[in-house]
């Protein structure tokens, strides 16, 4: 039975595991991709146009903006980066689930977007905020002044969490994995996400029909 596909929006202070849990999913459900971004900067070095990013120039870029053609943007150093929108509307009309990992402004502008209605929306939270600069640490990534603007950053990016469809607690990644799919298999049985739930009934009801004739 094919249904529409669904937005699924994870958004977290850096550290909490929303990218660990985003791989973990996108590895393991081929029904779901990840949104490729837009971009003004220049391609890096084996970055293909498509696959990594859509590279764009400002103009064409704004354009897209101005057409409605992007789900969500914004400016960061310098440069712009947005969720196109017709290879998302694409995925979802063919029962496609799209992935976006995106900060709280990323989700608000695509949960006020023309496909408000195909949107989870899902927050995920860190055991504590010790655990939270304990995990940033360990990934040996980031020096101190970017460690701490993070960690400065969190709190305005947790002060959202009621904003969200759902809100998970990562203490552990593989719990909180299962918790993940689950949300997933019970938002793609809803009803209104499954249209053709109405020619299977109305197939049952001539059943009923033929059978008192």
């Amino acid at each position: 039975m094919k249904r529409r596909g669904i937005l699924i929006i994870l958004s977290s202070p850096s550290g909490a595991g929303k990218s660990t849990l985003s791989r973990r999913v996108l590895e393991d459900d081929p029904d779901v991709s990840f949104s490729i971004s837009a971009t003004t900067r220049p391609p890096r070095p084996g970055e293909i146009d498509g696959q990594h990013y859509y590279f764009k120039s400002r103009e064409d870029f704004m354009a897209l903006v101005d057409s409605g053609g992007m789900l969500e943007h914004a400016e960061v150093f310098g440069n712009l980066y947005g969720s196109p929108l017709e290879p998302v509307e694409a995925a979802i009309t063919n029962g496609k689930d799209v992935l976006f990992d995106v900060d709280w402004q990323g989700g608000q502008q695509i949960r006020n977007s023309r496909l408000k209605e195909s949107v989870v929306s899902i927050f995920i939270l860190p055991p504590s905020i010790a655990e939270l600069e304990s995990r940033l640490r360990n990934r040996a990534q980031d020096s101190e002044e970017v460690i701490a603007r993070r960690m400065s950053q969190s709190k305005s990016e947790i002060s959202h969490w009621a904003e969200y469809d759902y809100v998970l607690i990562n203490d552990d990644v593989d719990v909180a994995e299962a918790k993940l799919k689950s949300i997933l298999a019970a938002e793609r049985l809803r009803r209104d996400r499954r249209p053709e739930l109405v020619p299977f009934v109305t197939a049952l009801n001539k059943e009923f029909e033929e059978r008192q004739t």
